[in-house]
């Protein structure tokens, strides 16, 4: 699927860089997340650098980009828009609310053809509401489990394939002292990513084959019951109850040693290195053998029509969206080109040989439910409640049920 669009022309247009998008002097406000862990690395220099060679090409548009944390960027968004001051873009988590109170320009109306064809096929449709594209891909990530080699030769362990091997390792860590021999992050900051990364392990996920939510059907509950019985109830998640267990906390343990396996992105591997940890990386473990999908995470690039800059906007994004920028950008966070062309030019770099594994796995990837309004209220209550689900007085049933109501409540808009 990476490759499946390369016919058309898919190198990725510059965006008429040196023209001005307009005689007009205008000024673009983006907003955006920063994707950085220190000031040495934060996005604002990324878009800083990207910003001053654009305007050094097109001088009759400027751009301001302001950077928030994950933790704030959303909010400060929906606060501007609701105070009518929207910026002309915002790269956030979410595209759908805005999308459908018709906030938003389509795709059509912003990029160049060979840009807009140019994003891998499967980010493009989960860009869509009613057949057009608002949400724009900016950022992507897979799953893999992450083991601790040095735990593993000490154990005698191969990685896993399956629940059972994995279950079975976690025992043999836990009685060789390993604190987390599986950490399971299902805390408020991550856990709907953790939840359908299992559910689909074990075959289920958010929603069924037609996109209805299916939070508790019969393979959902059957995998949190396993959590349950086979890894928390006998104490292989650590000594944090996961549902107090954030995911930045779960991949910081793992960095100083202290957890065998984990389901981490592409990050994690910088870090981990960093503190001299040696990890392998291997497709997480299904039922019944190795799992048929994997989590797919993406983040989403929009523009808003209310300043009405739909021809310097477009011009802009054509740029940022330059293979050159794309792989800037996804060689510096550790995550996934969202175009086609610049994932091929990735493959076959062997500098980004580190990142093969999670490109392999982008085809088979499966995303969050993003194109539905609800998800964001869907995806903060699992947040919130998903932890309940495997506690010593927790029901799978009762809490996978309970969130499978108050989804199905959401989207139908009542």
């Amino acid at each position: 699927m990476i490759a499946m669009m390369s016919a058309l022309g898919m190198t990725a247009a510059l965006g008429g860089c040196g023209s001005s998008g307009g005689s007009k002097d205008v000024t673009l406000r983006l907003v955006a997340a920063d994707y950085g862990d220190s000031d040495a690395n934060s996005s604002q220099k990324y878009w800083d650098k990207l910003v001053k060679e654009y305007e050094a090409a097109n001088p009759a548009v400027k751009v301001e980009v302001s950077v928030y944390s994950w933790t704030d960027v959303d909010r400060e968004v929906k606060e501007m828009v609701a105070a009518g001051k929207a910026p002309d873009m915002a790269q956030i988590g979410a595209y759908a609310d805005y999308a459908a109170k018709g906030q938003l320009y389509t795709a059509d109306e912003l990029l160049s053809i060979p840009v807009q064809a140019n994003f891998a096929l499967q980010l493009t449709d989960a860009g869509e509401q009613q057949r057009a594209q608002y949400g724009l891909p900016f950022a992507s990530s897979t799953r893999l489990l992450f083991y601790n080699k040095t735990l593993f030769a000490e154990a005698g362990l191969a990685p896993p394939k399956t629940w059972d091997q994995l279950a079975a390792d976690a025992e043999a860590l836990k009685a060789d002292g390993v604190k987390f021999p599986y950490a399971l992050p299902l805390g408020p900051e991550e856990a709907q990513a953790e939840t359908m990364q299992w559910m689909l392990s074990g075959g289920g996920g958010y929603t069924d084959n037609v996109g209805t939510y299916a939070i508790d059907s019969e393979a959902n509950v059957q995998t949190f019951t396993w959590l349950k019985n086979e890894l928390v109830g006998k104490g292989l998640t650590g000594p944090t109850a996961p549902a107090k267990l954030n995911r930045a906390d779960a991949f910081a343990a793992f960095t100083r040693g202290e957890v065998g396996m984990l389901s981490g992105h592409p990050t994690l591997m910088k870090t981990a290195a960093a503190k001299g940890v040696k990890y392998g990386m291997v497709p997480m473990p299904g039922a019944d053998g190795l799992s048929k999908s994997t989590l797919g995470v993406a983040d989403w690039m929009m523009a808003f029509k209310q300043n009405g800059h739909a021809e310097q906007v477009g011009d802009f994004l054509d740029f940022v969206y330059s293979d050159k920028n794309v792989l800037a950008f996804s060689r510096e966070y550790d995550l996934l080109p969202v175009t086609t062309s610049a994932s091929d030019a990735m493959a076959a770099d062997s500098d980004d040989q580190d990142l093969a594994p999670f490109l392999g796995e982008l085809p088979t990837a499966e995303l969050y439910p993003v194109d539905k309004t609800s998800w964001a209220g869907v995806s903060a209550d699992i947040k919130a409640q998903i932890g309940k689900a495997v506690g010593a007085n927790g029901s799978p049933a009762g809490v996978l049920g309970s969130l499978q109501a108050k989804a199905g409540t959401a989207d139908d808009g009542s």
